[in-house]
């Protein structure tokens, strides 16, 4: 994670509010279960934000759960929310755990912030035990998300085009077959994968605002007038996606991609 993508903890408690219940918290139990995740099993929650993933890995495995994040603020609130779970400040490339200390190596969300993805991921091979899983959820790129594209390009209208790595970061991963070349490279075994198509789900228009853009960075670039202009033309863009409540289901296609270190 760069320094582009620290966050105070104000935006990290957003992110706990808004973005995990709307688009990221659905995928922590599809990528447990790709990675075959069960009890008894020790599992690192890489690059785990506000923990979502862990505290679901905690659920199946009985408890023996790390999380690691760079982000001082996403690991207080983490703490926060489940003060038994053990949290550690570190970076991707340099994971702070010895060589083949899990069963499972999770990444949920995350993978697109690493500066060294191929590091990363040696990482991730190096502490996951022989014969150990690791499994990374990404989401696919601009091309194959049918509504996010739209909106993205409505926020850098009023955001300005220098901010676009904060807003297509989160799709700059997509392609399955350079994920699957870079995990062979780190000397795993891909065995396999799934792109389902999830559901974005916000309470509300406001909700979305808060979701995608007061919880990241974008929050310091743009005033409330701006803020404004976005909800305006997110209303518009979205309006066949509105639920008879009122509420919002914007579909959002993932790829999970489990591959196992080969034994000893």
């Amino acid at each position: 994670m760069t320094e582009t993508f620290q966050i105070t903890l104000e935006q990290a408690e957003a992110y706990e509010t808004y973005l995990v219940p709307a688009v990221t918290g659905q995928w922590a139990d599809p990528l447990l279960a790709i990675a075959g995740v069960g009890p008894g099993d020790r599992v690192l929650d890489v690059a785990c934000g506000t923990g979502v993933l862990a505290r679901a890995a905690a659920g199946r495995t009985g408890g023996d759960v790390v999380g690691i994040d760079l982000n001082p603020a996403m690991l207080e609130v983490a703490r926060r929310i489940r003060p038994d779970l053990a949290w550690r400040q570190g970076d991707a490339a340099a994971l702070p755990c010895g060589d083949g200390t899990f069963d499972a190596v999770l990444c949920q969300a995350a993978v697109f912030f690493f500066p060294d993805v191929d590091a990363a991921l040696a990482e991730m091979a190096r502490v996951v035990r022989p014969g150990g899983m690791v499994a990374i959820h990404t989401f696919a790129g601009l091309d194959d998300q049918p509504v996010y594209g739209p909106f993205i390009d409505a926020v850098l209208g009023q955001a300005g085009a220098d901010a676009r790595r904060l807003v297509d970061t989160y799709f700059s991963c997509g392609d399955v077959s350079a994920l699957r070349t870079a995990l062979e490279g780190a000397g795993l075994r891909v065995e396999r994968t799934s792109s389902p198509m999830g559901v974005a789900s916000y309470a509300s228009w406001d909700a979305l605002i808060d979701a995608e853009v007061r919880s990241t960075p974008l929050a310091d670039r743009l005033t409330d007038r701006q803020l404004a202009e976005i909800r305006v033309e997110a209303e518009e863009l979205l309006r066949g996606h509105r639920t008879p409540e009122g509420a919002l289901d914007v579909p959002i296609r993932a790829h999970l991609v489990a591959a196992r270190r080969e034994e000893v």
